[in-house]
């Protein structure tokens, strides 16, 4: 079963290949301008949504992404500062939207809504918007945005549980906005099941504001360019580059094996990438099969940090957009680790969705040591819920972690990799939590010995105030068992470690931490990249 990210993909390229042809010649000055207007529109509404959010996962984290696409639900831009997996779900949901409502059904003032795994951006909490825009009456694109909320109910997010229900609410595809009127039983549903309605419901306000921004500033430009014209240009121009990018690489099956700390036993990612000319095709099939457990990876994430592995290694500096997709697809077999049948859980997918760049860099590292790195760690994450002060709080903040070297340079300390995540500032996380930092610093000497050294991790300490109630905690830690392994000879990261009133703990399970408990994680280090001479 292929895992296409975007339905009827050969159709697309055919469009796409034919809309090209047909397309005025954009000279080089004139495609720069427009362009870069093009990433403004994205921009400012990416701004407006930063400016008005309620969270600290939007401002400080930056786990959210905002995507432009066309009528047929293809990626024209993003955001600058856009999760990279985001940028490959969102317009996959796009589509999904408009299989549901067709586009001759939808109405100016229309929004959507959804956080339903398989068709968003792969588990519940990432709540999903898309807002169509119309030119004179005609449905010319649509906005999308995608962002982490603080809570969506049920269990606090952990890899423990071991079906979605317990994950908490999930919303099917739904409108959120008919024609400009407010869903009001949905939106009832979604502030009575969630912890802290206030930031939830504030931050999905805000989505719907940005892509009313995005519509607004889009029609300046439709008064200069007919944007299925730029797409068709701009996504032949990204797929040519991507598609000679591949053809650089012999013809030939590589493979890589990626292993993760797993549960009673390891989890194993086998990666097998097939270069044919100007495409490749990866198949996960040998990978661990389905888990009840919530590091479950759907189809359409999958796909997003397959494709971007690829393009951070072949074509970092094109746009990112639908044509460069398009010589690209993954599959695995149905009921396994990266294709689970529903309803599995999947909260803690980016545990395991963010080792498949490393995958794919693995496996290509032989014909191409100058370009890739050794494995570096994804980041962690610490979850908070409880009362204090006579009100309810939920909170969840990112540390990141130690990134492999190349063959070029040391690998970057403290950096989130692939996910582009912002660590929480501690002023944030004191204000929003009974707790008081104690340490937040680099662990020095944690990245792998090498030629170049691996990247170091983050050391983080707190303690639950003396007046506060117990409070609910969850840890998603990663590669405190399997470390990330250097290249070329280097040597590997240190594993992380999460203590506990000076005890090692299993992060697995959530945790009741009392009044003056104190915490300490460690995140991992990257791997080196050769021999120290």
């Amino acid at each position: 079963m292929t895992l296409v990210a975007q339905p009827n993909a050969a159709a697309r390229s055919t469009s796409d290949a034919a809309a090209a042809a047909t397309a005025p010649r954009f000279n080089s000055i004139e495609l720069e301008i427009l362009w870069k207007r093009l990433i403004s529109v994205v921009d400012e509404a990416a701004a407006a949504f930063v400016r008005t959010c309620f969270s600290t996962l939007v401002r400080d984290g930056n786990d959210f992404a905002i995507v432009l696409t066309d009528a047929q639900g293809r990626s024209l831009a993003q955001s600058t500062m856009s999760l990279p997996g985001f940028i490959g779900c969102l317009p996959a949901t796009v589509r999904h939207f408009l299989d549901k409502y067709p586009a001759p059904t939808m109405k100016e003032g229309d929004v959507y809504i959804t956080n339903d795994p398989w068709k968003g951006s792969g588990h519940i909490h990432d709540v999903t918007t898309v807002t169509p825009i119309f030119r004179d009456g005609k449905l010319v694109a649509f906005a999308a945005v995608v962002s982490h909320l603080p809570d969506i109910g049920g269990k606090l997010r952990s890899n423990s549980s071991r079906e979605i229900y317990e994950e908490g609410l999930q919303i099917p595809m739904m409108k959120l906005l008919d024609a400009g009127q407010p869903n009001t039983v949905l939106i009832e549903m979604i502030t009575q099941n969630i912890r802290v309605p206030d930031q939830g419901m504030g931050d999905i306000w805000a989505q719907v504001s940005a892509c009313r921004m995005m519509g607004d500033r889009l029609q300046g430009l439709l008064d200069t360019v007919d944007l299925d014209l730029l797409g068709a240009e701009v996504r032949a121009r990204s797929e040519r580059a991507m598609r000679e990018a591949i053809s650089q690489i012999p013809d030939g099956v590589y493979r890589s094996t990626v292993q993760h700390d797993g549960f009673e036993a390891p989890i194993i990612i086998e990666c097998k990438l097939t270069v044919n000319g100007d495409r490749i095709d990866i198949d996960f099939a040998g990978s661990s099969a389905q888990l009840p457990r919530a590091v479950n990876v759907v189809p359409i994430y999958t796909f997003a940090y397959t494709v971007y592995g690829l393009k951070a290694l072949l074509c970092p500096d094109i746009p990112n957009n639908e044509g460069s997709f398009l010589p690209i697809t993954t599959d695995a077999p149905l009921g396994s680790l990266f294709n689970p049948t529903y309803p599995a859980a999947s909260g803690g997918r980016s545990a395991i969705g963010h080792l498949l760049p490393a995958a794919v860099f693995k496996a290509l590292a032989d014909v191409l040591p100058e370009k890739v790195w050794a494995s570096g760690s994804p980041n962690s994450s610490m979850t908070m819920s409880g009362e204090y002060g006579g009100r309810r709080y939920a909170v969840v903040n990112f540390l990141n972690a130690g990134q492999g070297a190349t063959a070029r340079r040391a690998g970057y300390s403290a950096l989130s990799f692939p996910g582009n995540l912002g660590n929480t500032p501690v002023e944030m996380m004191e204000s929003l939590a009974p707790i008081r930092v104690l340490r937040r610093a680099v662990r020095r000497g944690s990245g792998g010995r090498g030629l170049h050294n691996g990247g170091d991790g983050i050391t983080f300490e707190f303690e639950l105030l003396e007046d506060a109630k117990e409070a609910s905690a969850s840890f998603l830690m990663t590669q405190l068992k399997s470390v990330p392994a250097g290249l070329a000879g280097g040597g590997a990261g240190q594993p992380g470690r999460l203590v506990i009133n000076g005890e090692v703990i299993d992060p697995t399970e959530p945790r009741i931490l009392k009044a003056g408990d104190r915490v300490m994680m460690e995140t991992a280090g990257g791997g080196a990249y050769g021999v120290a001479v």
